[in-house]
């Protein structure tokens, strides 16, 4: 049974973006939030973000800097329990 995978990312992008698309090969539904920062993505995040894409990925941020769906940090705190697996980075 495919399962709720949400991915935190904060200190170490890179590696929390790459964890989001390898969780893709589970068939669990994942959903990415970019809190705080605004994300400057390398050529290896731009890799990543664009795969997530093409699988529907849902991407959100609480900064208005970044070209994601907004939600406040108010609004992911109450997200975050409707998922089966939270992953921080």
């Amino acid at each position: 049974m495919a399962k709720k995978v949400a991915i935190l990312v904060r200190d170490r992008k890179g590696e929390a973006l790459r964890m989001a698309v390898g969780a893709t090969l589970a068939d669990d539904e994942v959903s990415v939030f970019v809190m705080d920062d605004k994300l400057v993505p390398d050529e290896e995040m731009e890799l990543n973000l664009e795969t997530m894409s093409d699988l529907g990925v849902k991407i959100y941020t609480n900064n208005p800097e970044n070209p994601y769906e907004q939600m406040s940090t108010e609004e992911i705190a109450k997200a975050l329990p409707g998922y089966d697996v939270i992953i921080p980075y």
